[in-house]
């Protein structure tokens, strides 16, 4: 028998939970179907959200010849064989966890998804941007499947309790208990819907004690108050940016339980830039060695690297101000009219005329008045600096000699 979650799987986009954006009737996927226009592309996002359901009914209605290959266990023999046999044809080919493609097959595939001959499906759990090789990536369209919302995940479950060998029926704990467990993925909460069901006896509704018995973990309490995982990461955040080192602790210690370390280690990474940044700039670095050491190691060792290195980043000084100017800046160019490159910032135009660039190194300080930005903006600010920190109050100093220079206030 083919477990719960097989037997219910999507064949069409209208019955994919979360992913509007993707596979409404106007969602970019759907619209690629419609006309025809078969473009390669990555699917990333979290486990259990649909990628591979996504990528399979893709397929289905591409009326390609498609084939399946995996990154981490398939050899690259294997997709010289696929493109060898169908050298006269157009394919499609799904590339499950791409971002562990090696580079010797990412070579080989790559001359044919230039020419059209393998359009590509790539699907990962990473953020592609920094894990896929950027000569596959520059090649595709990137499209994040979302984190799941509960109601998607509830629907999901209520759905498959329709498909279920016995008639059962499902109280409103034990639906939420399940949403608890799941992680916000859809194949987890029916694994743990058909799991409950089977230890049912005669009519019995299920309840959120037949879940526990069968969730695999103790239970911990971790979620009286209704909290889920990313709501501990944001609160594991939160205590760290409030210097709040026993609540950053204590956060730490709810999601070590759970178990996902490299959601742990990813919000830590950010944290070190977004909330303790120029106030204490090596703790990017601090963090980047712990978490690697934690990667090593694993769990249940991996606890001590981070347990250390979240007592430090909460008890660092703090400071936004590199976050904030590059969101500032973003923005601007996002919903403002910039302007254009000054000539003295472009080297074609220094080439014509080498006297209207001054080379700041030839002058004293390694400072001249030249500025950079476009004309249309040359008086904007992104970057504010806090004195709460020695290193900051140093680059702050420095930079009211800087703008003294420029003739520019801030």
């Amino acid at each position: 028998m083919k477990p719960l979650a097989y037997r219910i799987r999507p064949t069409e986009f209208k019955n994919v939970y979360g992913q509007d954006h993707l596979v409404s009737q106007d969602g970019v996927l759907s619209m690629m179907l419609e006309k025809s226009k078969i473009l390669s592309f990555i699917l990333y996002g979290p486990p259990g959200t649909g990628k591979t359901t996504i990528a399979n009914i893709f397929a289905n209605k591409s009326n390609l010849e498609t084939y399946f290959f995996n990154a981490s266990t398939d050899s690259k023999q294997k997709l010289k064989d696929i493109v060898d046999t169908t050298v006269y044809k157009d394919i499609l080919i799904v590339i499950d966890e791409i971002h562990r493609m090696k580079k010797d097959t990412q070579d080989y595939l790559l001359p044919f998804m230039e020419n059209g001959k393998a359009t590509v499906i790539g699907l990962t759990t990473l953020n592609p941007y920094q894990s896929v090789n950027p000569a596959i990536r520059s090649r595709c369209h990137l499209y994040e499947v979302k984190k799941l919302e509960d109601e998607d995940l509830k629907k999901a479950v209520l759905n498959g309790i329709q498909e279920l060998e016995v008639d059962i029926t499902i109280d409103q704990k034990a639906l939420d208990e399940i949403i608890r467990y799941s992680n916000h993925e859809i194949r987890t909460a029916l694994n743990l819907l058909e799991s409950a069901s089977l230890i049912l006896e005669g009519n019995d509704i299920l309840t959120a004690q037949h879940v526990r018995r069968v969730s695999g973990k103790k239970q911990l309490d971790l979620d009286n108050h209704e909290d889920h995982f990313y709501d501990l990461l944001s609160a594991l955040q939160k205590s760290i940016r409030g210097s709040d080192v026993d609540a950053a602790v204590h956060y730490l210690a709810r999601l070590i339980i759970l178990g996902d370390l490299l959601s742990i280690i990813r919000r830590l990474l950010v944290i070190a830039y977004e909330d303790i940044g120029l106030a204490n700039p090596l703790m990017g670095q601090k963090v980047l060695a712990a978490t690697e050491a934690a990667l090593k190691v694993g769990l249940p060792e991996a606890r001590i690297m981070l347990g250390v290195i979240v007592v430090d980043m909460a008890l660092s000084p703090k400071s936004n101000t590199g976050y904030l100017a590059i969101d500032e800046a973003l923005h601007d160019i996002e919903n403002n009219d910039c302007g254009v490159l000054p000539d003295h910032a472009v080297n074609r135009k220094i080439k014509m005329n080498p006297e209207i660039y001054h080379y700041p190194h030839s002058d004293e300080n390694s400072l001249n008045d030249q500025s950079y930005l476009p004309n249309l903006i040359k008086d904007k600010t992104y970057f504010h600096p806090k004195d709460e920190s020695s290193y900051e109050k140093a680059l702050s100093d420095r930079l009211k000699i800087i703008d003294k220079i420029k003739h520019k206030k801030r």
